[in-house]
């Protein structure tokens, strides 16, 4: 008897308790912040009650204070140490502990206010702006862990008799593996026995249970919904479909876009260069004035200022979130972006290649036509499918899906004969039965009439006699009409076909789909040609896509200023060479990935523009002592919080 040595209890108690330990430790760090944040500000509001209400001593009212300032900003200024200590003196929370505790020593000067409360204002107001920062950017990355969770835990393997539960990572290409309902699917592979429903959304988008039965090709990361079923393994688990998408998000963020480099870039040389100009603004102008201790409180005050506007967090905070969340807002859509580099070249498409087979078409043989002389239909496909019984070719395999019931229908088949590059002769009941192409037909003496569809026809001859043909193509996606529709409406100007496949069957599939141009017959290296071509046609500013699905892809897929790869049936080297891949094969997903790239990319340049613009407002005024602390504390945090809540809309979906 097989025994289970993991429950589906066991696995689901330990899924669960996966589920709310990082469900727990985010909720937990959330809110402990947002306390510490409350007792901070409830104490802030306590000191300045009793610095209105008792006479105390400037030292003692410091010490008040001190106590809220230190428990909402002691991680400030240990952030700002550190960035000192390794190197990185320019960053934000050095400019915080700056001018937060040069407000508070402030009041100590001659002729100066203090600036208590407004030195625990700024940090705790900074620190609002850290906490909705880590909210957006928990989100965004809540957004693609729905990814990381479909990676399965353990895989229950069939070993001597037993089965035994081992991590996905030991099991060896052609082992069988159990899967029972409720179970992650651990690792690619085949279906040698029984049949089950599967959950596929987490792969593919598609929310409909996909039926599967022995035969099938069944992928890891998929849930298992009612039957038990037996898989013989096809991939190592490294190589499997949940392993790959992975590394995919794991390494998205590596890639960065310009954008983002840019900001990066920008706030290196900003940063000190404000940094001076507030030390100049301190200084510089007492020095000048002959009364230096009069006028240098007011100059350090508006220089405090000056550092607090310039903070650069809301740049270096929000456009690296845009981008976050933009790759975020894609993956739900069943779109992987690879990187937030490719949001730039993707925003500004403006000519889409295809290639066709797997990409426009369902890259599977069918039956597209059947023009019987003087049979019915149904008469021709079954004679066919009787005579292509034993085929191994997809000719073969398509007679017989068109006509499955010819395996129990009791027709006797026998003298089947194949004969090279024509077709195949068979003797079907009583009746000699030739299938094949105009060659066979001619070799037999049947008078075979040739057919206005494209696709390869396939003619059929009964005793000599020709009694029609059959057309067989590879059928148009449903969804290739409306993927061309959609990159016209949003502007896209030219849609162009490249096929390995012939000119007639290229031809075809062009004009159903009203495609702008279309090359066929054309081998990997003719497709990297014509690729080279468009680039170099292609106006300034405007980039060129390639979607494809096949290794022959890859290399055009490469060249291409942005490759797309079909996810759920392209290959593995296809999925590499791509920049973006769709997991559900739709081409009308180019469309949504283009929306999504320009949405975040004017999600950026929004939060760019606007942070500038307020800064420099602000810094304007600070330099002529027209400009107040909380002025410089809206310039700041506000702009951050603004900037981050408006980063945030890069994780809708709803394109």
């Amino acid at each position: 008897m097989t025994e289970y040595c993991c429950t589906e209890k066991e696995n689901c108690c330990q899924s669960e308790h996966n589920h709310h330990h990082h469900h727990h430790k985010a909720h937990g760090h959330w809110g402990g912040a947002a306390k510490q944040i409350a007792v901070s500000a409830g104490l802030l509001i306590a000191a300045v009650i009793i610095e209105k209400s008792v006479s105390l001593p400037l030292w003692q009212v410091l010490l008040i204070y001190l106590v809220p300032y230190l428990l909402i900003g002691f991680s400030t200024l240990k952030e700002a140490v550190e960035g000192l200590l390794h190197g990185e003196v320019f960053n934000e929370h050095l400019l915080m502990a700056v001018a937060t505790l040069g407000a508070m020593a402030i009041g100590f000067l001659p002729d100066a206010e203090p600036e208590f409360a407004e030195a625990v204002a700024v940090m705790l107001l900074f620190n609002i702006g850290e906490l909705f920062e880590g909210y957006a950017e928990g989100k965004s990355r809540e957004s693609i862990s729905h990814l990381m969770n479909i990676r399965p835990d353990v895989a229950n393997v069939e070993r001597d008799g037993q089965t035994v539960c081992v991590p996905p990572s030991d099991v060896r290409v052609g082992e069988v593996i159990i899967v029972r309902p409720g179970e992650k699917v651990p690792i690619d592979g085949v279906i040698i026995e029984g049949e089950t429903s599967v959950n596929t959304i987490a792969i593919t988008g598609e929310s409909l249970p996909r039926r599967m039965s022995e035969e099938d090709e069944i992928f890891s990361g998929c849930i298992n919904i009612s039957g038990v079923v037996k898989v013989r393994t096809t991939k190592s688990f490294g190589e499997s479909t949940v392993s790959k998408i992975i590394d995919l998000v794991e390494n998205a963020k590596d890639n960065k876009s310009k954008s983002e480099s840019f900001i990066s870039r920008f706030s290196k040389i900003y940063t000190p260069i404000v940094v001076f100009s507030a030390i100049g603004l301190a200084v510089l102008p007492p020095l000048f004035s002959g009364s230096f201790m009069e006028v240098f409180p007011e100059w350090l005050y508006r220089a405090l200022m000056f550092l607090i506007v310039s903070c650069p967090c809301a740049f270096v905070i929000s456009v690296p979130l845009t981008f976050f969340g933009g790759i975020g807002g894609a993956s739900r859509n069943g779109i992987l972006i690879k990187g937030s580099s490719y949001f730039d070249t993707l925003a500004k498409v403006g000519t889409v290649v295809f290639d066709k087979t797997g990409t426009l078409t369902h890259g599977q043989f069918a039956v597209t036509a059947v023009h019987p002389e003087k049979f019915d239909e149904r008469q021709l496909l079954h004679l066919a499918a009787h005579v292509e019984h034993f085929s191994t070719h997809p000719i073969g395999a398509a007679l017989r899906d068109a006509f499955p019931e010819e395996a129990t229908d009791g027709c006797v088949v026998s003298n089947v004969i194949e004969i090279a590059g024509k077709g195949i002769q068979a003797q079907v009941g009583h009746d000699s039965v030739a299938v094949g192409n105009s060659s066979l037909m001619e070799s037999i003496g049947a008078k075979w009439r040739d057919c206005h569809h494209a696709g390869t026809i396939i003619h059929v001859a009964v005793n000599g006699e020709y009694e029609g043909h059959i057309v067989i193509n590879d059928r148009i996606k449903e969804d290739s009409a409306a993927a061309v529709e959609k990159l016209k409406q949003i502007g896209v100007s030219r849609i162009v076909m490249l096929t390995g496949d012939r000119q007639e069957v290229g031809s075809d599939v062009a004009k159903q789909l009203k495609l702008t141009d279309f090359h066929a017959g054309l081998f990997p290296a003719d497709k990297v040609s014509y690729m080279e071509q468009l680039i170099k046609t292609e106006p300034a500013g405007s980039n060129v896509a390639f979607v494809g699905d096949g290794i022959n892809d890859a290399p055009v897929l490469a060249r291409a200023d942005v490759g797309i790869a079909m996810g759920g049936l392209g290959s593995d080297a296809a999925i590499e060479a791509a920049d973006v891949v769709l997991m559900d094969d739709k081409p009308s997903k180019i469309a949504v990935a283009i929306g999504v790239a320009r949405r975040t990319i004017a999600i950026a340049r929004q939060n760019i523009a606007f942070a500038v613009g307020v800064k420099a407002s602000v810094l304007a005024l600070a330099a002529f002592g027209i400009g107040t602390m909380w002025m410089a504390v809206f310039a700041d945090v506000g702009v951050t919080v603004l900037a981050v809540l408006n980063a945030m809309r890069a994780l809708k979906n709803d394109l």
